[in-house]
């Protein structure tokens, strides 16, 4: 069974049910019920036309879902004749359906977290830690909007700024998260941006290629992280810094600065750097200035604060994070580093500790439990 395959034909699948008059909430739930089917089926009896058979399936599971519905009987009436079974049309609609998903019906932020619940493929957990929110409340989210969108048909796609937004979430995550999804948000985002002229959504694609083009570094063998200043940068891929750094001039050269193309220009002056002591941070600095205001984000501001302990001392740097709400996630991670960067060892190991503790995943954890570990070794001496 290759559940890959699975997952890849998800998205064109469930298009191909909105399309011909399903609910998104009822098309979710179809789809969903054809994949069980699928992975029953198939290792016994493969079909020769994977997406044509779970269309067939998945469509069939609509009908018997709305025929058992006594409130959607007038809908049944509307119903489209079932699809014949046979080759399905081999296109990508994957993309597509991030637009319709971003609907006007429903906010930006709902839109999004439905979008990367029903396409691609979070978990309502990595989904509440991507808007660093609790679980519970972003679960309460997506619910709603399903609520929202149930029975509303799909003719009005949203905008370029919900789709963006959602394509950047999913590539974090697949960036670091445990589901590897960046080079599909990559891939989707090139397709964006050969179809539309916008310089944010080359900001977003320069932005994705320059994170992307570290990815070889920033894990060590035995899977620990590796911090950016410690990377080996002889394994960063330089085609793509390339690529990026050209996607992003280009892009500012329309003088229609957004917070993609801010972001980029942040990664661009870190891969542009041959070693981490040439690093420019107080064009970095200028950069994360030109960000917060922008976004007035607190994650910008709490990143605002560690390039300022880089470009004028951790003192400074700690000054800035004073000003940010100590409860925002890696607040203590920050704190941490830039206590150790001022000499203080013992407040520097306790942050380092209480940030481990916090993590959102194993890696972070490890290497944060590292950090801790090895300035109490060096105490100890």
């Amino acid at each position: 069974m290759n559940e890959a395959l699975l997952r890849s034909l998800t998205p064109s699948v469930l298009t191909v049910l909105v399309r011909r008059g399903a609910d998104f909430a009822a098309a979710e739930d179809a789809v969903q019920d054809a994949l069980v089917e699928a992975l029953r089926v198939w290792p016994s009896d493969p079909p020769r036309d994977a997406k044509g058979w779970l269309v067939t399936v998945a469509w069939r599971k609509f009908l018997d879902a709305t025929r058992s519905d006594a409130a959607r009987r007038r809908r049944e009436d509307r119903v489209e004749e079932e699809p014949a079974p046979g080759p399905a049309p081999a296109v990508d609609d994957t993309l597509q359906l991030y637009f319709l998903c971003a609907h006007p019906s429903l906010t930006p932020s709902s839109a999004a977290a439905l979008t990367l619940r029903a396409v691609g493929g979070l978990t309502t957990r990595q989904i509440a830690q991507a808007y660093l929110v609790p679980e519970a409340t972003m679960a309460q989210r997506i619910s709603r909007a399903k609520r929202t969108v149930s029975g509303v048909r799909f003719d009005r796609p949203g905008d370029v700024a919900t789709v963006l937004r959602v394509l950047y979430l999913v590539f974090n995550e697949g960036y670091s998260g445990d589901v590897d999804l960046a080079a599909e948000a990559i891939r989707l985002t090139r397709q964006l941006a050969a179809a539309i002229d916008h310089p944010e959504v080359a900001g977003l694609l320069a932005l994705m290629l320059l994170h992307h083009a570290r990815r070889a570094a920033r894990t060590a063998p035995d899977g620990s992280l590796v911090p950016l200043a410690e990377q080996d940068r002889g394994r960063w891929d330089t085609a793509l810094i390339a690529e990026g750094v050209g996607i992003l001039q280009a892009a500012l050269a329309r003088d229609r600065l957004g917070e993609f193309q801010a972001q980029a220009a942040i990664a661009a002056l870190h891969a542009d750097a041959p070693t981490a002591e040439e690093t420019d941070w107080v064009q970095i600095v200028e950069w994360y200035d030109e960000l917060a205001r922008l976004t007035d984000s607190p994650v910008v501001r709490l990143n605002r604060a560690v390039a300022v302990g880089e470009a004028d001392g951790p003192r400074a740097g700690l000054a800035a994070l004073a000003a940010l709400d100590a409860t925002l996630p890696r607040h203590a991670a920050v704190a941490a580093y830039l206590h150790e960067r001022d000499g203080d060892l013992a407040t520097a190991a306790r942050l380092y500790a209480e940030a481990a503790h916090k993590a959102p995943n194993l890696a972070e954890r490890d290497h944060l439990t590292r950090q801790a570990a090895r300035l109490n070794a060096r105490r100890g001496r």
